[in-house]
């Protein structure tokens, strides 16, 4: 059977015998139902905070923080759609602004969101910093408005590029006649606050809103009220959906890590041919998601951070597992070597070893080396295979793969 056909028969298959969902749309992150459940006292500090625009007042700015998938977008865009119908209805002078800052990345990339937001053109490249801000400035007072902008995963920003642009954001009132500006800042790292300048955090923190984690009850309940919008009638059994719940709760009460549990499980079932979501469907849903989710983190990391996971990668090849900081380090500095750029310092990739850590991909310890004092050990969190599949066919990082370190054919090492 050649190819067309195989595909014909895929397609054809999936029209006549697809009886799993009925929207799957229900299910991604970006669908903001009509209700969040257990989230209503947050939905309303949110909404007390942000109220005074409509009768022309700037509203505090806000910092919002809470670990992935606890409803903090889902909040605060639930919240802010609402508000902009009600400015339309008493024709208050409000504007939006929402942006994603692991997604922009750059000062440049946030604020030139902000800048079309309100109508100003910025080219996607080639100006100074300073000179999209001063555009932003200028818009800003050519007519009389209030500006919420949403800086949704502010840490991922803050981590790598500092935290000027929150500063020179926090004091952008000072210099505005006509126009005022309120920020929402939103973070999944609770630690966030702990690296930003006082002033900084003064200015930011005027309201802060806190949101915990979902537990099982609570996560259940949520994927009930989704799974009656996405899936036909009949076609989820309660233990898949208990079962995502489970996982989801055991995992930091993840309410994005159920919804694609439960989507990705939809699917598995759809594509076997099943009429019926089964726990087994959710278990092959999780070991797909784990996969992706390790790789996708891998591929997102910085340049230097992609250094020293190869380094902790090398180690463990040679079949050192538990690795001190200096060991990688002296790997990491070699590999840097072969790609012809200068190292960071020995200070610097123990913090990334630290970020690392927090995001999963590495697993830091301290541990007591008696009266040698205490030492932080580093082993890799996540297979050596998807390290390789994710790099092997990458241009900069392809050779690194197979790559011998000189530095580890030395007897220096500690094999444990």
């Amino acid at each position: 059977m050649n190819n067309k056909n195989v595909l014909d028969e895929i397609f054809e298959r999936f029209i006549s015998d697809s009886k799993i969902f009925k929207d799957r749309e229900v299910l991604r992150h970006d669908y903001i139902p009509e209700r969040l459940p257990h989230r209503e006292e947050q939905i309303k500090r949110l909404g007390e905070t942000v109220a005074p625009v409509l009768k022309g007042a700037r509203c505090s700015n806000i910092f919002i923080y809470g670990k992935t998938g606890t409803g903090k977008t889902a909040v605060t865009k639930y919240v802010l759609q609402h508000l902009e119908g009600k400015a339309k209805e008493f024709n208050a002078a409000v504007k939006f602004c929402y942006v994603n800052c692991r997604i922009a990345g750059t000062e440049y990339r946030v604020l030139s969101s902000m800048c079309r937001a309100i109508g100003v053109s910025v080219p996607f490249t080639g100006l100074a910093v300073g000179e999209v801000f001063d555009r932003l400035k200028n818009g800003l007072d050519t007519c009389k408005m209030l500006f919420i902008t949403v800086l949704d995963e502010v840490d991922a920003l803050t981590k790598v590029r500092g935290d000027t642009l929150l500063y020179e954001l926090t004091r952008v009132n000072e210099n505005l006649s006509r126009s005022k500006v309120s920020l929402i800042g939103i973070s999944n790292d609770l630690r966030l606050k702990e690296f930003l300048d006082p002033r900084v955090l003064s200015s930011l923190s005027e309201e802060e809103i806190v949101f915990r984690p979902y537990n099982a009850n609570e996560l259940k309940n949520i994927l009930f009220e989704r799974a009656q919008l996405a899936f036909q009638a009949g076609a989820l059994s309660d233990g898949a959906l208990s079962l995502c719940a489970a996982l989801a709760a055991a995992e930091h009460g993840d309410a994005r890590r159920a919804l694609d549990l439960l989507r990705v499980a939809g699917e598995v079932a759809e594509r076997e041919g099943a009429k019926v979501v089964v726990e087994e469907h959710v278990r092959k849903a999780e070991r797909k998601i784990e996969r992706n989710r390790v790789a996708e983190a891998l591929q997102d990391l910085t340049l230097h951070s992609k250094l020293v996971i190869f380094s902790v990668y090398h180690l463990n090849r040679k079949k050192i597992f538990k690795s001190t900081t200096g060991e990688i380090y002296e790997v990491y500095s070699e590999l840097c070597g072969e790609l012809g750029i200068a190292p960071l310092t020995q200070r610097r990739v123990s913090t990334i070893l630290n970020e690392l850590d927090s995001i999963g991909l590495l697993n830091a310890k301290v541990v007591s080396m008696g009266r040698y004092g205490r030492t932080k050990k580093t082993r890799l969190a996540v297979p050596r295979s998807i390290i390789r599949e994710v790099f092997s066919n990458d241009n900069r990082f392809g050779s690194l793969v197979n790559y011998e370190p000189k530095c580890l054919k030395k007897d220096t090492y500690s094999w444990s």
